[in-house]
């Protein structure tokens, strides 16, 4: 078998696929040994890159090895030889409780050698190491369903189930999701995206195996976050009632939003804790429990309802506070756990899985998401100082341009000092955040602003009616929320900000452009807020135009209003920003003149199509460029002039159809400019999902970039072969 050869890092195991015999062959290489890279066509191990979509991962799996990708320097990590071993689940069967643990820090190793890597946030896998191992030891993926919330939990479940050698393209173009995805493994029961949404499919799913008649085992992992949202406990509340069998773990990794209450004592995890919970978890105590409970129901109503009072005054006792919510709303409650004794975690699922009848289950476990975090600390501090923040969700902040002086501050920051410059002289604006974490800049409003800072966390349907409470009260809440999570929340923004005349009313700030792929990248919201009869809905070009837009909704009164922020670094230099001044609502700017082209540019856009001016300008197209500011209302008399001094009328958004380029045309044909000689075209986001990529891929691939606006402008003039020779 022909090959080539590369020198490998001492004591690592491969393992080698061969097509032609359809079975694995494992290896083991030492010190003075070499492994195999790249073998013949018919023959792969470990692929250097793969170029394949995630639509796709399903015809890859055999092709996928337990030996990481080669092409890094990995004589800097310490050695997996088990890991190594494991290319499915399946193949932690075998292993005693100390190899499980053994692989779990080898795990937890991986796991912190390599996300930083590829820039990207990870605490929480570091946390749920343990309970991922002990999952996939007693279920038995994928017939039983595991499905996990937040997908910054899930790289542990990705390496033990055939994901290893691609996890350095973990959410890179053509890489694999940041998330669960069904599209990409058969062990991903459910797509995971915002969070809260997996107790909802994980009854769905055990109601459907039940009318089947399939004995399969559901589990879902949720987290302290989770709990902060409503739709978390109306699923539980229905799991009770139809007393379905499933298990649902709540991962409590200790964090609260609240830092009085942290401050306080927490539940102590020791001997006697661990010992109540495997009680809890036993056949006998179960059985116990529910003879006696019908028992009492036969004897008669008093006495069922006293046994019942009794049974809960107990559960209560043995269990930590709360216990007996879960209790209240049907779930069998079991914990406190500690999330890092494996042996407790398979002796409390053992129990849980053995048992043909039991409803559903909530086992509570105690994590520590900086468990292991600290034991690479060269490539921690590397992460660190590129400058991405620290998200539950996955978030990289990346520039528009590629120039190092354009990496100054990011559109955040800009925001939070200017939110910081009308605070201090105006004392009726607070802020309402929610999302699974915060920028660190909003951390300063917070120290600095603390009673006038309210976080309420994985809950934005709250936070928006909770700011329009704020504005009956006579105060000015900026309620500020990531694009994609607002769409949980646009009943709210409907029903009780935009249907309502307040005197003052919640401003809704949102973070918008993303790179994590189409749960996360923000394409609606300008086409869902436009849709609100009252709102002023604005987007700003730069940083100048943020500040003016602080400004601006801080002046109005009498309606609500929306301004949509990108992600990412500023497009001007890192200097002292301006005050701002209030713009006028529904009022353009042209910023350059030309007489061949007009592009009208929405929001971040601007900037592309500043670079397509540029590029058409060396082609000798005369190009004139207009920063629309405000799309609700639209500035009219800058849409007529545009029309009337052009031919041609290019509108470009990050958005779908139906946002700023349809509400222009829909102007433009009432007033009848469309009857004239001007022709339009816009240019979206497709109308399908943007999978994820860097955020200038994401845009080359929706045709967003400079290059695809200017050849758009070349194909209206009828240059077609320029416009296909400047996108080669």
């Amino acid at each position: 078998m022909g090959s080539s050869i590369t020198q490998c890092p001492s004591g690592i195991r491969g393992v080698l696929y061969d097509e032609s015999k359809n079975q694995h062959s494992k290896y083991s290489f030492f010190s003075s040994s070499y492994c195999l890279k790249r073998l013949t066509s018919r023959s792969i191990t470990c692929p250097s890159s793969v170029d394949m979509h995630p639509l796709k991962m399903q015809g890859f799996y055999k092709q996928l090895s337990a030996l990481p990708h080669d092409g890094d320097f990995y004589w800097e990590k310490s050695p997996t030889p088990i890991l190594d071993m494991v290319e499915t689940p399946i193949h932690l069967k075998n292993l005693s409780i100390q190899e499980l643990k053994q692989l779990a820090e080898e795990i937890r190793s991986e796991i912190s050698f390599l996300m930083p890597k590829i820039d990207v946030p990870y605490k929480a896998s570091l946390g749920v190491v343990e309970l991922t191992v002990a999952l996939h030891y007693v279920f038995n993926a994928p017939a039983d369903k595991i499905m996990w919330d937040v997908g910054e939990q899930t790289y542990a479940h990705k390496l033990l189930t055939g994901r290893r050698s691609l996890m350095h393209t973990l959410m890179q173009k053509h890489g694999i999701s940041g998330f669960t995805s069904r599209f990409e493994s058969e062990y991903d029961a459910f797509a995971s995206g915002h969070g809260c949404n997996s107790v909802s499919a994980g009854l769905g799913m055990a109601v459907a195996r039940d009318i089947k008649g399939k004995k399969d085992h559901i589990v879902t992992v949720i987290s302290n976050y989770s709990t902060m949202a409503g739709q978390v406990y109306e699923a539980m509340g229905n799991a009770g009632y139809l007393d379905s069998n499933m298990v649902v773990i709540l991962n409590d990794s200790r964090h609260t939003l609240h830092p009085k209450l942290e401050e306080g004592q927490k539940k102590a995890i020791n001997a006697l804790s661990s010992t109540l919970s495997k009680l809890q978890s036993s056949k006998s105590f179960r059985k116990l429990r529910e003879a006696a409970k019908g028992v009492t129901k036969r004897i008669g109503k008093g006495m069922h309802e006293l046994a019942a009072k009794v049974d809960q005054y107990a559960r209560g006792m043995i269990g930590p506070l709360g216990a007996t919510l879960f209790e209240e709303l049907g779930l069998y409650y079991i914990g406190p756990v500690d999330g890092h004794n494996i042996g407790d975690l398979i002796c409390v699922l053992n129990e849980v899985a053995s048992l043909n009848s039991t409803g559903p289950v909530l086992i509570h476990v105690i994590t520590e998401e900086e468990k292991g975090s600290d034991e690479h600390p060269k490539s921690r501090l590397a992460f660190d100082q590129q400058g991405s923040n620290i998200f539950f969700f996955p978030v990289n902040f990346r520039s528009l341009k590629t120039s190092p002086l354009t990496l100054s501050t990011t559109y955040t920051k800009c925001f939070v000092e200017a939110l910081s410059s009308e605070a201090e002289r105006d004392k009726e604006i607070v802020v309402v955040h929610a999302g699974m974490g915060m920028d660190p800049s909003l951390q300063l409003f917070q120290s600095k602003f603390p009673e006038r800072f309210f976080d309420v966390g994985l809950a934005e349907q709250h936070a928006v009616t909770f700011s329009a409470g704020l504005s009956c009260g006579g105060l000015k809440p900026f309620c500020i929320l990531p694009s994609t999570f607002l769409q949980r929340a646009y009943d709210q923004v409907v029903q009780d900000v935009d249907c309502r005349k307040y005197l003052y009313v919640s401003q809704l700030q949102v973070q918008a452009g993303g790179i994590e792929g189409p749960t996360q990248c923000g394409a609606f919201d300008i086409t869902f807020m436009v849709a609100c009869q009252n709102m002023v809905v604005m987007a700003p070009s730069d940083e100048e135009d943020l500040v003016d837009m602080v400004a601006t909704a801080a002046c109005i009164d009498d309606r609500p209003v929306c301004f949509r922020y990108p992600r990412g670094s500023i497009v001007g230099l890192n200097i002292s920003l301006r005050s701002g001044q209030p713009l006028e609502v529904g009022k353009g700017h042209i910023l350059i003149e030309g007489k061949d082209v007009a592009l009208l540019g929405y929001g971040s856009m601007v900037q592309n199509c500043l670079m397509a001016q540029s590029l058409l300008a060396r082609l000798g197209v005369n190009v004139t460029v207009a920063n629309a500011r405000f799309c609700k209302p639209l500035d009219i008399e800058l849409i007529r002039k545009l029309c009337r001094e052009h031919q041609f009328l290019v509108t470009v958004e990050e958005g779908t159809i139906g946002g700023f380029g349809s509400h222009v045309s829909q102007f433009m044909s009432l007033d009848g400019l469309l009857d004239g000689r001007i022709k339009w075209r816009p240019i979206v986001l497709p109308d399908n999902y943007v999978e994820h990529a860097s955020l200038k891929e994401q845009l080359e691939m929706a045709g967003l970039s400079g290059y695809h606006i200017a050849a758009t402008a070349l194909n209206l003039l009828g240059r077609n072969r320029e416009a296909l020779l400047l996108l080669r």
